[in-house]
């Protein structure tokens, strides 16, 4: 009789404080032993020469969301899951999205239709709250965290998401009473507006002038409002997607003075730049996201953002839509501005190759750090850990089986997902992940796909612990 189902053996483990070398032996869904001779399994796994790490956990992704009207998301929960499992993940984080006068606890219900039997990889929701009214903030806010959505993201700015300050306040206060985790996108709406309004009038109205609507002033700004909101009601905040100095050092400031801020930023922020949007015809909307990607000088403020602890997540904030389509980045008919190329790009089968290859392998990071950042934070932060988010006995089987020396030029041809291009073509990266394990079943072996709609499941979350790995 075996010992285990299964038992990887050869590689070297990392988590986000440790590297050895161990086998790992699994039974059923959970990890059961680590160690040397640990016996027979029903499969044994060589993983001699490999990195065996916990799989990847992306909090910030969009799937199935809706949109304007004539605007169609790439990604469904199948196509989206199915890249992730390519991309070394094993669960997502995607966003529910309640619009003006719905209920939240209906939409939540829908988006469970939407991802039942269909995801490869685990998935759990955060919320976003876009209507403030006294049921939702009084009733069905409250009893959702209960039921273990315990995460929520606010908007400062878009039409018809973006929240006054009082409102604001408001979805903090519940947030406060409830123990949850308000994550805000920080932008100044209104400053947007007068840019954009601006823009179009001279004419300028290409892709590129999207990254002019939205300069850093705008993010510094509101950056420093939601703080400021976050400290009046006395309220851990995560602000996401983080692009630049001004807004990175407004988080760190705040961490100075000891309140609970914390911050998140993407691979976007640390390879693309604004120029990126300036492509012939509608090239340039290929790489149109908001916050849009900066400088080069704002690059290396991330990459220190990162290093210094001041961000513990690096998140895709994936949000496709397919270029070469009427209903994606190609203006749809009618609409000749910047303001109507939908805001997001892909990313959730790129995010650890770029930061694996442009971090550890260039020395920016340690290999446990990249484990903190890609996956384990994430857990501590979400409420997942330490049933995700790291290899140890009793935590599921959530494991990637990472190849250090590969070395790939990203391409589209390669990736897995619905949309039909990637903003990192061409990009080079050492190091990919190989086999993609899911609570003790492989999704992706070999960088095949073995696995079903259906193997992911959705997860139900505890509270944060705000415990993040701080490795220097």
């Amino acid at each position: 009789m075996s010992d285990f189902d299964t038992i990887i053996r050869g590689g070297t483990v990392a988590t986000a404080s440790d590297t050895f070398q161990c086998d790992v032996g699994i039974s059923g869904a959970k990890i059961a032993a680590l160690g040397s001779d640990l016996g027979y399994a029903a499969e044994i796994v060589d993983a001699k020469g490999k990195l065996v790490l916990p799989g990847g956990i992306d909090s910030h992704v969009h799937f199935s969301q809706p949109m304007a009207p004539g605007i169609v998301m790439a990604d469904d929960f199948a196509s989206g899951t199915r890249a992730a499992a390519f991309g070394g993940n094993t669960l997502v984080l995607p966003f529910a999205l309640q619009q003006k006068g719905e209920s939240l606890r209906e939409v939540v219900k829908q988006y469970h239709a939407k991802a039942d039997g269909r995801c490869y990889v685990d998935v759990s929701f955060h919320l976003i709250i876009t209507d403030t009214s006294e049921r939702v903030l009084g009733q069905e806010l409250p009893a959702l965290v209960g039921d273990g959505y315990t995460s929520f993201k606010v908007f400062m700015t878009y039409e018809g998401m973006a929240l006054s300050d009082l409102e604001l306040l408001n979805v903090m206060a519940v947030a406060r009473e409830t123990g949850a985790l308000v994550m805000v996108h920080a932008e100044n709406f209104d400053a947007i507006r007068f840019l954009t309004d601006r823009l179009e009038r001279a004419g300028k109205t290409a892709p590129q002038y999207h990254a002019t609507s939205r300069p850093i002033p705008v993010e510094r700004e509101a950056t420093h409002r939601a703080i400021a909101l976050a400290e009046l009601v006395d309220v851990p905040v995560m602000i996401v997607h983080v692009s630049n100095r001004e807004a990175m050092e407004e988080i760190r400031r705040a961490q100075i003075r000891g309140l609970k801020v914390y911050g998140e930023t993407c691979p976007q922020y640390l390879v693309l730049t604004e120029k990126d949007m300036q492509g012939l015809n509608m090239e340039g909307a290929k790489y149109v996201c908001s916050p849009p990607p900066r400088d080069e000088a704002s690059q290396q403020a991330c990459w220190e953002g990162i290093q210094q602890g001041v961000f513990s997540l690096f998140s895709s904030d994936h949000c496709p839509f397919r270029y070469d389509d009427p209903q994606g980045k190609a203006f749809p008919k009618g609409r000749t501005s910047f303001r109507w190329v939908p805001n997001g790009i892909p990313g959730v089968d790129t995010r650890l190759q770029i930061l694996f290859s442009e971090g550890v392998g260039k020395g920016r990071i340690t290999l446990n750090e990249f484990v903190a950042f890609t996956s384990t934070n994430h857990a501590k932060t979400y409420g997942l850990y330490p049933k995700k988010g790291t290899i140890a006995v009793g935590s599921d089987a959530d494991i990637v089986i990472w190849d250090p020396q590969q070395e790939r030029t990203i391409s589209q041809k390669l990736l897995h997902g619905a949309c039909d291009y990637t903003p990192y073509e061409g990009f080079k990266v050492k190091g990919w992940p190989v086999s993609t394990m899911v609570r003790g079943k492989f999704v992706v072996r070999d960088e095949k796909l073995v696995g079903k709609p259906g193997d992911g499941v959705y997860v139900s979350r505890g509270k944060s612990s705000f415990a993040v790995s701080r490795t220097r």
